[in-house]
């Protein structure tokens, strides 16, 4: 495992080519890939004998080609995935290459335009490969057959079977196909320290009212209520859109991914922004924080000046220095406060989603070995070695039994068990990131918690923006 420093680094270039601030040029990306048909053919290793203990045919002794993405998770959990491999087929001892780098796409892209990529990549990173122009170029494998092959676990449960909530269809571009696998998972939403609450003899408020309450009692303190990253306000819908589910609905987030007519104007989202607006009036928010960026804005968080910040479950690592100083610190997540009795869903109601994507390539050598890399990677064993090494759940539900977590990936396992079914995963920032990023984060989010706008103007504009991108014909559209 990489330094915290390192983790630091490489999750926020992570989020930050999910999220569109790493611009890679969508078409430049095996641009000179060959377009469907060409399937590598003879290259293709032999498929292997099916059977029970081996439901994707794999051969046995074939060799297996496996690039990850050197960040901040690194690479041993692979590497450990690899002995388990190599012990189901010991006549590939000496034949399973685990190769690490940060440059995916420009390692990557000569070997994909050669029809010689390898048989599992962890794309990830500054340069991720665009996910978009590999399905519409025809060059992923689709891993239902992964899918619907039984667990490592239980036989008797399909892999597809044991994966938390919204992973599969993460995957899915529209159609029956899955073309990727999201190795982690995310939990977003509210992040606070429970001692910071404690001294203020409160708990977390579970209803708006209670929110609007306690942050009035921590100003009389010298205390914000919030703050975000100003710079990024793209971080203010980790519990903002899970908030708008909450009180309209999951179909409000539903239509709003789908670019509908209107969906921004759905009351639901009217009464989000209003609350979130009267934190800025109210003076609840931490003084600069439309200046500050995710780290100066999680330090200032962390030291105590601010009791709630819109996060994910990296923000345990990506703050463990300043949280440190304050050993008593309890770091946890909330779910979006009840606004009113009439809400549509209940309260416990949370984003969370999946991260690190794998895909087999469709030209690759050997994609039943690739595939069997991410069933053994999807087992119990490793994804609890996973957690242990780099403090992040993995896509298996559950999978943490035995385990002693750190108490904010604790309090994301226990968000998650609180939640249920009640687990929200809004699309846009996947499918269309410089609406998400540029135009709804920058121009009309941050633009409102700084005060510049009113709610109803950040909606007007947010609304023709989402018109625009439906009515750019460039711009692929996704449905769900």
């Amino acid at each position: 495992m990489g330094s915290t420093s390192e983790f630091n680094r490489r999750d926020l270039i992570k989020r930050a080519a999910a999220l569109g601030i790493v611009a890679v040029p969508a078409m430049s990306v095996l641009s000179a890939c060959a377009s469907g048909g060409d399937d590598g053919g003879g290259d293709k290793v032999s498929k292997g004998q099916k059977s029970a203990k081996n439901p994707l045919a794999v051969n046995d002794s074939a060799a297996l080609d496996v690039v990850i993405f050197d960040g901040g998770f690194g690479d041993k959990y692979a590497k450990d995935a690899a002995a388990q491999y190599v012990k189901a087929f010991p006549k590939t001892q000496g034949k399973v290459k685990i190769t690490s780098t940060q440059k995916i796409q420009s390692t990557l892209q000569p070997r994909f335009n050669g029809g010689n990529p390898p048989d599992l990549v962890d794309n990830s990173g500054a340069e991720q490969m665009d996910f978009g122009t590999l399905v519409s170029k025809d060059q992923l494998a689709d891993l239902n057959p992964l899918l619907d092959a039984p667990s490592i676990d239980d036989p008797k449960k399909k892999v597809r079977d044991t994966l938390r909530p919204g992973v599969v269809e993460m995957g899915q571009f529209g159609g029956k196909e899955t073309w990727i696998l999201y190795y982690a998972y995310t939990v977003y939403g509210v992040w606070y320290s429970k001692s910071n609450l404690q001294k203020l003899d409160a708990e977390y408020p579970e209803t708006w009212d209670e929110m609007l309450a306690l942050c009035e009692k921590a100003k009389k303190k010298g205390i914000a209520g919030w703050t975000y990253p100003g710079k990024y306000p793209y971080y203010l819908p980790f519990s903002l859109y899970p908030f708008i589910a909450k009180i309209g609905g999951e179909e409000v987030l539903r239509r709003i991914d789908n670019l509908e007519p209107n969906a921004w104007k759905d009351p639901a989202v009217k009464a989000a922004f209003d609350a979130y607006y009267e934190l800025y009036k109210r003076g609840y928010v931490l003084k600069g924080s439309p200046g500050l960026d995710h780290l100066q804005s999680q330090k200032a968080w962390a030291e105590g000046k601010a009791l709630f910040i819109p996060n994910g479950s990296w923000v345990e690592n990506e703050s463990a220095t300043q949280i440190k100083k304050n050993p008593n610190f309890q770091l946890a997540v909330g779910a979006p406060s009840s606004l009113s009795a009439s809400d549509k869903m209940p309260f416990g109601t949370i984003w969370a989603s999946g991260g690190e994507p794998y895909i087999v390539p469709r030209q690759a050598k050997n994609p039943e070995g690739g595939m069997e890399m991410l069933r053994i990677m999807l087992g119990e064993k490793s994804s609890q070695n996973f957690i242990k090494q780099v403090s992040s759940l993995t896509s298996l539900n559950g999978g943490t039994t035995g385990l002693t977590l750190p108490p904010g990936l604790d309090s994301a396992q226990q968000a998650l068990e609180k939640a249920g079914k009640n687990i929200v995963n809004p699309r846009l920032q996947d499918w269309y990131v410089a609406l998400q990023k540029e135009k709804i984060g920058v121009g009309a989010l941050g633009e409102m918690m700084a005060g510049r706008l009113t709610p109803d103007e950040a909606i007007k504009k947010i609304q023709k923006y989402a018109d625009d991108t439906r009515d750019d014909s460039s711009v692929k559209k996704y449905k769900r």
